[in-house]
């Protein structure tokens, strides 16, 4: 009776989820409910439930790895705030001005180095969205290859370390946040290499699509130029994956010297002020705020799900279907790529993990994926799979913010013919690495 609630559960979460309700009180309101009809038909004590509050904050709130997660976006906001980001795309441009769409490479590349610098998505996408794409236009660029650029290369930071989206699976499925980066540095830049040939391909089959700016920034740049703009976010990106890979330090120590860094570029540009620091600061504190929130709503789902014997249920079912290991793999990657198109990263994944984290450490692929290493490889699966839902309609993420920010003559229209062949780019990259795992696997120690 107890692993048919559990059933029940599922079904009532799925339709509640799209009621526009926030999803952190939804998941926490499930869990509740489900948990009182247990107890009023004596499946479980009156007391069980108080057992989560020992759950949030010795399992969630008292864990050291989450403070990462504050200090990341802390980060990823003062480096947009004090326009070390701008100056860096300004840079990019004027270096590719001569290249048959260099101006869509420069976003490629800024999109890739800020992934490695800040990972919020929404201050990305904005940023270039403002700065790249009047000039693209501009220029005579092709309207759906200038947006669906811009979109796609500000989700790398989805993926690429330091993820907040990685920490966070990385407590999810109990393994090393810094295990996880090392696992999203190959797939990140092979995304990031997709996007960029895509680019070079179609611009040389159809220079008019993206044509090159040749001689129309005639100021000369100087190595002082080139110095002053691209060492900073650099070496701030070296320092932090540095210290991680390096093993000096671990990810939430890691964060603070991100944290401490950006203040530092900030201050030597002259750009920081108490009305930014404000800002900045504001900013953490919801985006933190909000996230926490859903931690607390999943943890009570996920709690009364365990109790419900709910694993056990996906167990049986699959013992009794017959379903091997890759048979799972892909009907999770195929809903979580279908509920992209409706739902968030944190949502899905908070969803997702906690239910099937026990089932996938379990799974035995043989000399394909290491026994120690398959939970890894399934979170940057799950990784690649979610930035799909950042440029999927109806409620790509990514594509909102773009638009909110284009030129007035961008329509929709433009950009959801622009984003179609960079999601075909993720789900080209998603199967490279389901063949290869060595692409996700060869940084990581074996276990």
């Amino acid at each position: 009776m107890a692993e048919y609630l559990a059933l029940l559960m599922f079904a009532a979460l799925v339709p509640l989820l799209f009621t526009g309700f926030p999803v952190a009180f939804v998941l926490g309101g499930v869990g509740l409910a489900f948990w009182g009809i247990a107890v009023v038909l004596g499946l479980e004590n009156g007391q069980s439930f108080f057992l989560v509050v020992s759950r949030i904050f010795g399992g969630v709130v008292d864990k050291p790895l989450l403070v990462a997660v504050p200090m990341f976006i802390f980060m990823g906001q003062m480096l947009e705030k004090s326009g070390v980001a701008r100056d860096l795309l300004t840079m990019l441009q004027r270096l590719t001005r001569r290249i048959p769409g260099g101006l869509a490479l420069s976003v490629t590349l800024l999109g890739t180095i800020l992934a490695a610098t800040t990972g919020i998505i929404g201050a990305s996408v904005v940023m270039m969205t403002l700065l790249a794409l009047p000039v693209m236009l501009e220029h005579g660029y092709n309207r759906p290859l200038a947006t669906g650029t811009i979109a796609a290369s500000g989700t790398l930071g989805i993926l690429l370390p330091p993820s907040i989206m990685l920490v966070v699976m990385a407590d999810l499925l109990s393994v090393s946040a810094g295990g996880l980066f090392m696992a999203a540095v190959g797939p990140g830049l092979l995304l990031a290499a997709l996007y960029a040939l895509y680019i070079l391909v179609r611009t040389w089959l159809n220079p008019s699509l993206a044509p090159s700016l040749g001689d129309s920034d005639a100021v000369p740049i100087t190595v002082a130029e080139v110095t002053r703009c691209l060492l900073p976010p650099l070496g701030l990106m070296l320092a932090v994956l540095g210290a991680i890979f390096a093993g000096f330090a671990t990810p939430t120590e890691a964060s603070g010297i991100g944290a401490f860094g950006a203040l530092l570029l900030a201050l030597f540009k002259g750009r920081l002020s108490f009305p930014t620091l404000r800002e900045v600061v504001e900013e953490t504190a919801l985006t933190s705020a909000m996230l926490f929130g859903l931690f607390v709503g999943a943890t009570a789902f996920s709690y009364v799900f365990a109790l419900l014997e709910g694993h056990h249920l996906i167990l049986s079912a699959l013992e009794a279907t017959g379903a091997g290991p890759w048979h799972l793999i892909a009907v999770l990657m195929l809903a979580v790529f279908f509920l992209g198109f409706f739902f968030d990263w944190i949502e899905i994944t908070l969803i997702i993990l906690p239910v099937f984290a026990p089932v996938i450490a379990g799974l035995d692929f043989g000399s394909h994926v290491p026994a120690g290493l398959v939970s890894v490889w399934f979170a940057i699966l799950m990784a690649v799979n979610l930035q799909t839902s950042f440029l999927t309609p109806p409620f790509g993420f990514a594509l909102f913010y773009l638009k909110g920010a284009a030129p007035a003559g961008v329509a929709l229209t433009d950009i959801y013919r622009g984003i179609l062949p960079f999601v075909l780019l993720q789900i080209l990259g998603l199967g490279a690495i389901i063949l290869w795992p060595e692409i996700a696997l060869w940084l990581v120690p074996a276990r």
